[in-house]
Parts: structure tokens; C-alpha cells; sequence
């Protein structure tokens, strides 16, 4: 790009492909393309013609005779702009040349043609051409302020119009002039950012924009209401005002401030303050933001914005219940950690917050007011210096979890079915390539996380040993790379499709450096993937523009259970509900609880079991399995043939005991008061109407541990009284029982053949996750869900 401080104007390359417009295909024509590689003019002719093939018709076409520019005239030495490009001479000349009735060729070799003195530059100041008469505007601007006049623009005006009319447009050349110079040198600064960026910047909008700027006369760009400017420029100018503002910007600069830019700490986005009211919590947390940056990884600013947010809370519980409105550091303290914690609770109960959401908020006050105090902000001259100990948040004070809502979110067959029959709709676009489809695709066959799918290499698909597809893929959210994950056939045919695209879209960049889902917006060469949220965006906007999602329902009418079609709510169908539905499909077809949680790449078994139900059919089984291995406290079976439940038996089951410890209880009246009825005080081993199965061993056995050592230990104790230690020592007769029925149970196992004792393992694994979220002493069981459908399909 070339720019002339001089004259005030930027000529654009016609070659460059960030800033350049190439010429028109069109042999002889010196325009500009606009679309198909045709300038304005020849893409209407090629219209008219009857929209033929572009290659063809580029070969026969004639180029328009209009050209843009103005140049002086031919005669050797003459200042003066010439008339036209057919007329090559200024008018004084022309009408010579008319007079003698000679060839051009021959009018400027005579002797008698001189060149004449320039009238001087148009007095518009966004213009650099030259007057052609004694007016005091070049022919264009002359032209246009006789338009103006008839449109009743008065000549008291004229000095206004002078300095806010637009230049005449010329060919890959945008004025300036006009502008404050201070606007010129951010506009020239933001290309200038924006080319480094790799983002495209036109002409046509750049010389829009400018000649809005001029008509609006603002002394910065930074002044521009966003609303003063057309629809097609606000984006363009949005992006040169972000650039200006982060000139000269530093991570020192940025700390002392309110509102920090990301970019310069090398994230998106802003991290606000402002809703911290107290100057010594302000200062702490942005202290605490400074040195938690760089430690984090991906959504950096999102995630510190939500401690942040955390602490805001926190400053407006001391805002609302303290006189001083907490500004005196020294008088905070445990009253105050409780009334927040109360508000916190107030602001449950109303709806404003989540039961989930006040939780994550108590741990974030919690875990990060120790790390202010760890990285020495309670020292003299820094910001807490004088808080007192007790203004913490306890471990009691953080709230129970909510149950686990993850389980559930994964979509019904029939929804999963349709979507499937509608990503044809998803084709590409010019502007999103196909990129939307492919993702969208990948996300339902792999089940990884949307971040994870944008951020494919363009070579992730690998062959292992046996010749099976493998997806390479980066676990970003645990930080580990190169994962490995068995993929299908066709899950592979549609990579593969999408690598010839690629490869075809940008065949100058190494593969090696190729993403498999570029971004077409400022990435002239493929190494940018498109962002999970802008993923997001445009999957929403898809699924609410499809018809309804239609699924048999049971409901009841008139007393009767039937079954209807109803719709599914489309809010529940985002990205992260494939990895749920994933999930699901692979639990529901038997896949080992081990064996799953590598799949989805989880470090904890716990983790994986948060994303699937244990379906009513494999419960039954489970129960089934296991109820032919269940036991009274004397180790006796208490069912001696492996049968069936029936299903009246199931449901008395499900009602007709409560959790015990290391079992259930079948006493009628404990179970009746939900199992806060016990007599015994949950002596349970020593009950008859205590009932224990195979899949309660690993407690059983824990337990049996458990009392052992708190023998031995009470047993070397020397500073209580005998009765007091005869109380708390668990009784010999206790550990017998315990000892017996652990071992009864084994017995019974180890009896087992191979078959049976796998069956009854992969039974007890089913029930005890079914019942992971079950604790505490006395707790009534719950019924198991209604059954739930998956697709069929495998990955």
C-alpha cells in the first residue's frame, strides 16, 4: 500500500490479498473487480449476456469504454486536467485541436501548441484534483455543487460544503484529506493492525467510512458513535477504533486501571473492577488478576471475571449491611463473612442467583481471599494489610452441592435423527465455508468438546497398527495434548472431504500449519480455526430456524395414560449436549464404566459417571443379579434361587426398604418414618431386619477396617476413663458379625463361575452407581427413572 503525506491519499495494491482489489478478468479492462473477478461495468454486461460460464465469457468479452481517473493534459508541460480519456487534452486545447482539424498525434508535435498555466487545485478539501476553469472546483465537484444549489443548498453553506464533501472516487485510491490528523494517523495505524492481523480490508468501505468521518468532523476516532455510521461500515470501524485503543496500552498501564483491555495480558475481552466498591478490595483483586493471568489457560478473562464477579458480591454485602459501607478495612470481620453468606442464601431463595451458582461463588470468595493473603497482600503498604484473620470464608460455609444436573442432557433418538436429516441445510457459504457442517458432524460422532473439534490440525486423522481411523485432538481444558481417540469410517470420510476442501482453499500453506475448520474472516492463509462461540452462534441460529422437534411423549388424559407426539424444546439442543448424548449411546450399549471414561478422556471415573443415567432395563437387571446374592446379618441368603422380580415384587422393593449402613432395612415402621425410625439406633449388624448384598461389599469391608482400627487405637489411648473408652471401643461381638459376613459373601462369590461371578460384578458396579449420590444414614431410596430412548447408532 502506498500513501502520500502530500497529497493526503492511499493507493491500494491491486495484487495484495489483504488490501488489494484484482483487476477485472476482462482483456483491456483497467477496473477493479467487485464479484466473479468482474468490474461493476462487465459484470452487468456479462448479466445481459445471459450469465454464461465466467471463463468463457472472459475470453470474448469487450471491455466498457468508461474509465475512472483524471490526468493532465498531453500536451507537453500543460498543467491542465484533460477532458477525457477519448479527449486526452484540456478544453482550451481541445477546442484548438477542433479548430485546426488535425489528428491528435499531429496537434501535438506543432509548434503553436504551448502549455497553458494551471487555474490551481479544487478548492474541496478532501480533493487533490486541479481546476480545469476559472471556477473554483474541479469539473466533478463543480458538477456537484450546481446539483446542490438546485437542491437549495445555500451559498452560506458553501464554506461547510467545501470542507465535508466527498473526493470523486478513483481506481484503488482513497482520500484522506479532510480529515483532523489525528483521525488519518489512527485510520492509518488500524490498516496497519488489521493487515497484521491478517484481516481484509476494501476499499469501498474504507472510502465510505472516510468520507462519513469528514461529514461528521470528529476530532478522534474514538469519538464515532457507532450509530452515526451505516450498517455496512460499523463493523470496519469498530475494529480500526479497538486497534486505536490499544496503542501504546501496557500491562503496568492497564493494572492502575478499572477495566482492563485482555489483549495486552494476550487474552479477549475486558476484565472489570468497577463493580468492586471498597478501594482496598478493588486494588486487592485487580492484584490478584495481575498474577492469576498468566497461570491460566484458554477463557482466561471469562474466568477471572467470574472471581471477580464473586468478589463484587462480596462488596456489595458489605455496601448494603456495614455503616461505613466496608470502606474501613480494619472493621470487616466474621459477622460480615456471615452476612454474606446469608445474602448469598437470600439471593437463592429469590431466583437472582443458582443453587449451583452460590456454591461456585462461596469456593471462589473462599479459595481466593487465601490467595491475596498468600501473595502477600496483607503486608504493610500492600492492599490488605490490616485485614483481620477472621474476614475468610470456613469450609462449613460453603454450601452442600446441588444434586447432579449434568445426567440428562443427552437428546432422544428422535431428536438425534432429525437433526441428522437436516445437516444438509448446514451447507457452506461463502463466508462460512464448511466449516459449520463439518463441525457440527464431528461434535455428534466423536462427543468432543466444541473447543476441542474447532481446534483440529488439518492433519488429525491417523491409521493405527491395525489400520483403524485414529482422531488426534487436543484436550485443552486439562492441558493435554496429542489424545488418540478410535473414530468410524465414515466419521473419518467426512475429515476427509473436508482436508481436499482445505487443501484446495489455501494450497500455498503447509499442511502442518493448516487447520481443519479455518475461519474466513481474517485468514488469508488457514492457520485460524473457528471459535467454539461463534460455532455456537451459528448452531443456534440453525436449530430455531428448523421445524419442530417432535417426540412420544406419555401423558395423561381423561385418566389415561397415551402416548403423543410432542415438541422438544430446542434450547436443550447446544453443542455440549452431543458429548452428553456420546456418552449415553456408548453406557447404554454395555461399554465398561473404564472403558467410557477413556473415551471421553476424564481423569476421574466420578466425572464420566456425571454424564449418563443407568438406564431402568439395566437396573432391573442389576437387581435381579443381585438379589440372589443378598444376605441377613447371620450371613444367611435370603434368596435361594436365582429368579426373577416380578414387577409388583420390584415396586415393593422400592418402597418397602430405606438405606442403611453397608445395606437397607426392611423393619416396616423405619421405613414408613423414611428410615429416621430405627430402634437400635443403626446397630444394623445386629438386626434382623437388615439386609445386605454383594454390591455393599467394598463398605462391608471398609467398615470391618474401620472398626478394627478404631480398636487398636482406643487401645493405646491413656488419657480417658475405662467407661469412657468400654463406650467408644467398638464392641468383639460387632466385629465378629461384621468379619462373618464379609466373609459369607466372598465365599459366595469365589463359588461363582467365571460367567456368573462377571455378570455379578458388572450388576453391582450398575448399582452402586446408581446410588452414588446417596449418603448419610437413614436417606429413603429413590425409584428409578422412566426409561429413557438413545439412538442406535455407534461411533
Amino acid at each position: 500500500m502506498g500513501w502520500s503525506d502530500e497529497v493526503g491519499m492511499l493507493f491500494f495494491p491491486y495484487d495484495h490479498h489483504l488490501l488489494g482489489m484484482p483487476k477485472c478478468r476482462v482483456t483491456g479492462c483497467s477496473q477493479a473487480s467487485v464479484a466473479r473477478q468482474l468490474c461493476e461495468g462487465c459484470r452487468l454486461r456479462w448479466r445481459q449476456a445471459g450469465r454464461p460460464d465466467v471463463d468463457e465469457y472472459v475470453e470474448h468479452a469487450r471491455p466498457g469504454t468508461r474509465r475512472t481517473g483524471v490526468e493532465d493534459c498531453s500536451v507537453k508541460g500543460c498543467p491542465r486536467p484533460f477532458q477525457s480519456w477519448r479527449k486526452p487534452v484540456c478544453s482550451t486545447h481541445l477546442g484548438q485541436l477542433t479548430r485546426l482539424q488535425v489528428t491528435l498525434e499531429e496537434f501535438l508535435v506543432r509548434d503553436d501548441v504551448v502549455p497553458l498555466p494551471a487555474f490551481g487545485h479544487c478548492e474541496v478539501l478532501a480533493c487533490h484534483r486541479k481546476r480545469d476553469g476559472r471556477s473554483p472546483y474541479c469539473h466533478g465537484h463543480r458538477v456537484r455543487w450546481s446539483s446542490a444549489v438546485k437542491r437549495g443548498l445555500s451559498t452560506h453553506d458553501e464554506a461547510r460544503w467545501r470542507r465535508t464533501t466527498a473526493p470523486v472516487s478513483a481506481n484503488n485510491e482513497v482520500s484522506l484529506r479532510g480529515l483532523a490528523d489525528r483521525v488519518v494517523a489512527e485510520i492509518l495505524y488500524g490498516i496497519q493492525a488489521r493487515t497484521r492481523e491478517g484481516l481484509h480490508t476494501t476499499q469501498p468501505v474504507l472510502r465510505t467510512l472516510t468520507n462519513r468521518l469528514r461529514e461528521l468532523e470528529l476530532p478522534s476516532l474514538t469519538a464515532v458513535d457507532l450509530d452515526q455510521v451505516s450498517r455496512g461500515e460499523r463493523g470496519f470501524c469498530s475494529s480500526l477504533v479497538t486497534q486505536v485503543g490499544r496503542f501504546g496500552l501496557t500491562p503496568e498501564g492497564e493494572r492502575a486501571k478499572d477495566v482492563w483491555n485482555g489483549a495486552v495480558f494476550g487474552h479477549a475481552g475486558y476484565l472489570r473492577f468497577t463493580g468492586i466498591h471498597q478501594p482496598w478490595l478493588r486494588s486487592a483483586a485487580k492484584e490478584w488478576a495481575f498474577f492469576s493471568l498468566p497461570q491460566r489457560r484458554g477463557k482466561a478473562i471469562a474466568t477471572c471475571q467470574e472471581v471477580v464477579s464473586a468478589f463484587a458480591l462480596l462488596s456489595e454485602s458489605l455496601q448494603l449491611q456495614r455503616e461505613d459501607c466496608g470502606n474501613d478495612i480494619q472493621a470487616v470481620g466474621r459477622r460480615d463473612i456471615t452476612a454474606f453468606t446469608n445474602r448469598l442464601s437470600y439471593l437463592r431463595h429469590t431466583g437472582v442467583i443458582s443453587a449451583r451458582r452460590t456454591v461456585v461463588i462461596s469456593r471462589y470468595v473462599r479459595s481466593n481471599l487465601a490467595r491475596m493473603r498468600s501473595l502477600g497482600l496483607t503486608r504493610s503498604g500492600e492492599p490488605l494489610h490490616g485485614l483481620p484473620d477472621d474476614f475468610a470464608l470456613l469450609a462449613e460455609d460453603i454450601p452442600d452441592d446441588p444434586e447432579d444436573t449434568e445426567a440428562g442432557k443427552d437428546l432422544p433418538p428422535e431428536v438425534m435423527r432429525q437433526v441428522c436429516e437436516h445437516l444438509p441445510s448446514l451447507a457452506g457459504t461463502k463466508r462460512n465455508g464448511n466449516e459449520n457442517r463439518v463441525a457440527t458432524e464431528l461434535l455428534i460422532d466423536t462427543g468432543r468438546r466444541p473447543t476441542e473439534i474447532c481446534q483440529l490440525r488439518w492433519d488429525c486423522l491417523e491409521q493405527d497398527s491395525t489400520g483403524q481411523n485414529v482422531l488426534i485432538y487436543d484436550n485443552y481444558k486439562s492441558g493435554r495434548k496429542g489424545r488418540r481417540l478410535p473414530i468410524s469410517q465414515a466419521t473419518a470420510g467426512v475429515i476427509t472431504r473436508q482436508q481436499e476442501l482445505i487443501r484446495t482453499d489455501f494450497p500455498l500453506t503447509p499442511t502442518a500449519e493448516l487447520m481443519l475448520l479455518p475461519t474466513r474472516v481474517g485468514n488469508p492463509h488457514g492457520r485460524k480455526a473457528i471459535g467454539a462461540g461463534w460455532l455456537s452462534g451459528r448452531h443456534r441460529e440453525w436449530i430455531q430456524s428448523l421445524p419442530e422437534f417432535l417426540v412420544p411423549t406419555r401423558v395423561e388424559i381423561n385418566g389415561q395414560q397415551v402416548t403423543k407426539m410432542l415438541p422438544f424444546e430446542k434450547p436443550k439442543i447446544f453443542l455440549y449436549a452431543y458429548r452428553h448424548t456420546y456418552c449415553q449411546r456408548h453406557a447404554d450399549q454395555g461399554i465398561q464404566p473404564d472403558v467410557l471414561q477413556s473415551l471421553m478422556d476424564h481423569r476421574q471415573l466420578a466425572t464420566t459417571q456425571r454424564y449418563y443415567r443407568v438406564g431402568e432395563q439395566r437396573k432391573r437387571e442389576a437387581v435381579d443379579r443381585v438379589s440372589t446374592m443378598q444376605f441377613d446379618r447371620h450371613g444367611n441368603r435370603t434368596w435361594r434361587q436365582a429368579k426373577e422380580l416380578l414387577d409388583d415384587e420390584y415396586a415393593r422393593r422400592a418402597v418397602g426398604e430405606v438405606q442403611a449402613p453397608y445395606g437397607v432395612c426392611v423393619e416396616p415402621s423405619n421405613v414408613a418414618a423414611g428410615g429416621h425410625a430405627c430402634a437400635v439406633r443403626f446397630r444394623c449388624i445386629g438386626c434382623d431386619d437388615f439386609r445386605t448384598d454383594a454390591s455393599y461389599l467394598p463398605d462391608l469391608e471398609a467398615y470391618l477396617a474401620d472398626l478394627l482400627r478404631n480398636r487398636e487405637r482406643l487401645a493405646a489411648f491413656t488419657s480417658a476413663d475405662d467407661w469412657a473408652k468400654a463406650e467408644a471401643t467398638p464392641s468383639d461381638e460387632e466385629i465378629t458379625r461384621v468379619r462373618r459376613l464379609v466373609r459369607r459373601v466372598r465365599e459366595d462369590l469365589d463359588a461363582l463361575t467365571d460367567e456368573d461371578r462377571a455378570q455379578i460384578k458388572e450388576a453391582t458396579s450398575v448399582l452402586r452407581r446408581s446410588r452414588r449420590h446417596i449418603v448419610g444414614l437413614g436417606m429413603p431410596r429413590v425409584g428409578p427413572p422412566m426409561p429413557d430412548f438413545h439412538p442406535g447408532r455407534t461411533a
